[in-house]
């Protein structure tokens, strides 16, 4: 195994899905120069030809995509911020997730969307959503939301060879952090949860970004005697449902940590799975840890105060637990309100 940053392995599936197939193009605003990093070397080695800057115009690179993929191309379109996909959203609503179906399965539309995803940076508003319950909600449109090094080759790589169309979501401010990549061909079947550790108490499932606070709130509880077993849904759709009902079905609660908007959010359609198909096993309400309804903020102690962190996911688990401190406080993981109400 070799030791790479996250935007390396990015980088690594590129090369070599590009390398393996000629017909895998990548365009999009400053690929060229590849101002997040993951994007490094490419324009220099494959060339013009497949390696492409073009203007700020999200509707027209969207609509691209669905026309390179019709034309027998496999187009890898960098949008670099998710919220530009805003931008972009009629050819991803009305075609991407559409087509296919439209035309009886003539079309098939193998394009993958990068785009990096959430706040912790101060990048303001404009460029700090977590909008993959937007995508989730199209069906037809993959998403992908690795947290690792590895994981992010190995879905990059399943995704450009895929059939239908994937956004694969990178973790704002994670792009640096290493971690042991598989020698070789790295390939993750999509919809494969992956247990990050195991406990019998409570389920904590986090999603993309949030799974290191997760994982260092798990650390801090287990010194309490709280054993909570971490789950990585990898991707949110397809989504392992059954990985995930047979954790709660041994822990008996869930909490899950999602750093999208408390309305709608990929939290709330996990939470709906298990009460509608696990509700038998639950002993405790379940928490949600989420972003509250508004516009991310730019000043750095203002966005910290609304994302969910370390100390707001120990309060969910100990809202679940008996005995233990906190315990019953059922809306202990309660997203923060504007104006402290």
């Amino acid at each position: 195994m070799a030791r790479r940053r996250l935007i390396e392995a990015v980088n690594d599936a590129l090369v070599e899905e590009m390398e393996r197939d000629p017909k895998v193009v990548i365009y999009g605003e400053d690929v060229e120069l590849s101002i997040v990093g993951d994007m490094r070397g490419l324009h220099d080695r494959f060339g013009h030809d497949r390696i492409r800057n073009t203007p700020i115009c999200e509707a027209t690179l969207t609509g691209m995509a669905v026309g390179l993929a019709s034309a027998g191309y496999r187009p890898v379109l960098h949008m670099m911020f998710s919220n530009f996909i805003y931008t972009g959203m009629d050819a991803i609503a009305n075609q991407m997730a559409k087509l296919r179906l439209m035309t009886g399965g003539q079309l098939e539309l193998p394009i993958t969307v990068i785009a990096g995803y959430g706040g912790g940076a101060a990048n303001a508003a404009q460029h700090s959503d977590s909008g993959y319950p937007m995508l989730m909600n199209l069906g037809g449109i993959n998403v992908l939301t690795p947290s690792t090094a590895a994981d992010a080759k190995g879905l990059l790589k399943t995704a450009i060879r895929g059939r239908n169309p994937s956004f694969f979501l990178e973790p704002s401010g994670r792009g640096g952090d290493q971690g042991e990549v598989p020698d070789g061909e790295h390939l993750i079947p999509l919809g494969t949860a992956s247990v990050r550790r195991t406990g019998d108490d409570v389920t904590l499932v986090a999603i993309g970004r949030m799974v290191r606070p997760a994982l260092a709130a798990a650390d801090a509880l287990a010194e309490q005697g709280i054993g909570i077993e971490v789950i990585d849904p990898r991707t949110l759709v397809p989504f392992d449902a059954t990985t995930l009902l047979a954790s709660v079905a041994k822990t008996g609660r869930l909490v899950v940590v999602d750093e999208a908007r408390e309305c709608c959010s990929a939290a709330s359609q996990i939470a709906a799975l298990v009460a509608e198909h696990g509700f038998d096993s639950l002993r405790a309400p379940i928490q949600r840890v989420t972003t509250p309804n508004v516009a991310m903020p730019y000043a750095p102690n203002a966005e910290a105060r609304i994302i969910p962190g370390e100390a707001r996911i120990k309060a969910a688990v100990l809202a679940v637990v008996p005995g233990k401190s906190g315990a019953g406080a059922v809306r202990a993981t309660a997203t923060p309100r504007p104006g402290g109400a």
